[in-house]
């Protein structure tokens, strides 16, 4: 195969990972150790006002941290409609998404939450697996013939309020926002830049704090649309065994505590 301009899909992939990763080290162990230092203080002003003084560096580097993190989410999107696109079994692509999604459970709720189970929000695994089965309503829909236009877009819409609505019962990381993302990004599918400017302004719609998602256009421009190498799993396998051992950094600097 001829190599051509550009950044495969593994080097794009790569890039979301390591922003994924400084994020969590922000969630996971920054913001959790600037909460320790702040419990107890409710009420007292002077200490509160010293310990904010005593954690202005820490909070600087969790910020930095999780502008950094902002990049990951827009690229894992564009990933995944990729993989739609490309996938020869979408039942096997839909089945790994809610496979790792129940193993990284676990992980996820001890590292965000300190308990096993945990209701209260769910991990991104959800998000792109609620992403995709909008997506695949989307397909069915417009592999209809002789559909009428104004059926279509109902349908459209009736599909992407499902998904939205699952994801926000659930909890999950991005929500229905999340699923929206993917949906806009589906959507100009055919221009990968466009695309991706797209999809993070529905991102920063839904928080200012997202609006460094935008340097993830970067990459995703840059695109040459071949696989690279061939790390198929690595974000599957890296996504709950990261949390995994972010979690047991915090619980041995004594940031978190083992739930039993």
């Amino acid at each position: 195969m001829v190599e051509k301009k550009g950044i495969t899909g593994s080097t794009i992939k790569l890039i979301a990972i390591i922003a994924m990763f400084i994020d969590h080290i922000g969630a996971v162990i920054l913001e959790k150790e600037m909460m320790n230092r702040g419990a107890g203080m409710m009420g007292d002003v002077d200490a509160m006002l010293a310990s904010m003084e005593q954690n202005a560096m820490l909070y600087g580097v969790d910020t930095v941290f999780r502008l950094i993190g902002r990049i990951g989410f827009p690229i894992f999107c564009f990933l995944l409609i990729e993989g739609f696109m490309h996938t020869r079994n979408m039942k096997k692509y839909a089945g790994r998404l809610f496979l790792f999604a129940l193993i990284s459970e676990i992980p996820f709720n001890l590292a965000f939450s300190g308990k096993f189970i945990y209701t209260g929000y769910q991990n991104v695994f959800f998000t792109l697996l609620a992403g995709l089965l909008v997506m695949m309503g989307f397909r069915l829909i417009e592999e209809k013939q002789n559909l009428h236009k104004a059926l279509s877009v109902l349908l459209h819409l009736l599909i992407l309020a499902a998904g939205m609505a699952a994801a926000e019962f659930m909890n999950t990381d991005y929500s229905a926002f999340g699923v929206l993302t993917i949906a806009v990004m589906y959507y100009f599918r055919n221009k990968k830049t466009l695309s991706a400017v797209m999809g993070c302004a529905t991102l920063t719609v839904m928080s200012l704090a997202e609006i460094t998602a935008f340097f993830a256009v970067i990459p995703i421009s840059r695109y040459n649309g071949q696989r690279g190498w061939n790390i198929k799993w690595l974000f599957y396998a890296f996504y709950p065994a990261h949390i995994l051992l972010l979690y047991l950094i915090s619980c041995a600097l004594g940031i978190s505590q083992l739930p039993f």
